[in-house]
């Protein structure tokens, strides 16, 4: 659901998918290709946040700041499964690993990855390609070639979902037993793990 805040009201750019389950409030202004998954709650009352084109967040997380200060996605971040982004900056093509907890004022440069359940402490600062895991957080080595491929590939698949979901999905009553030509998934994305294995034969 969106929320208008006082004056604000939330700005989203229509290639966007915001999951209808999602709570959005305030002074939230969401870019293009932008994935916004169900039980996300991204709430600008106190102050801004900024996601721009290409990002995605995921199921459970949380987006949110202290009194005056702005939460900043760029351009093909992507967090992880109930994550919380709280007053921090995340770089360009960053990813957030799952449950991962982001301070007041951090900054993540562009590339960096952050391990699921990290927890990086207020006021932390990390260069381009920090690889970050641990509680409290702290980077144990540079991000590969390889890593960030993987990750942009991943990242892919989210900015191709926003329009995939407003062809496609729609609410619906279950079924009551499994169809006889139900198969596994009939989805046309090819896994980036087969694609990078056939890029090294």
């Amino acid at each position: 659901m969106i929320y208008q805040f006082k004056e604000f009201i939330p700005v989203v750019d229509p290639s966007a998918f915001v999951h209808p389950q999602a709570s959005v409030t305030g002074n939230v202004i969401i870019g293009k290709n932008v994935y916004i998954g169900p039980g996300a709650a991204i709430r600008g009352d106190w102050g801004q946040i900024i996601i721009e084109d290409g990002c995605n967040v995921q199921e459970n997380c949380t987006l949110h700041m202290f009194p005056g200060t702005t939460v900043w996605l760029k351009a093909g971040a992507h967090i992880g499964h109930g994550a919380i982004i709280h007053g921090a900056t995340i770089g360009k093509n960053c990813l957030v690993g799952m449950n991962a907890v982001i301070m007041d004022n951090v900054v993540l440069a562009e590339e960096c990855i952050v391990g699921a359940l990290a927890f990086i402490k207020a006021d932390s600062h990390f260069e381009k390609r920090s690889l970050i895991v641990g509680n409290p957080a702290q980077k144990i080595k540079e991000v590969s070639d390889e890593m960030i491929q993987w990750k942009t590939e991943g990242t892919h698949l989210y900015q191709q979902l926003p329009a995939t979901m407003q062809q496609h999905w729609k609410p619906c009553e279950a079924l009551t037993e499994v169809p006889a030509n139900r198969g596994s998934s009939e989805t046309n994305y090819q896994p980036w793990q087969q694609t990078k294995a056939k890029s090294n034969d």
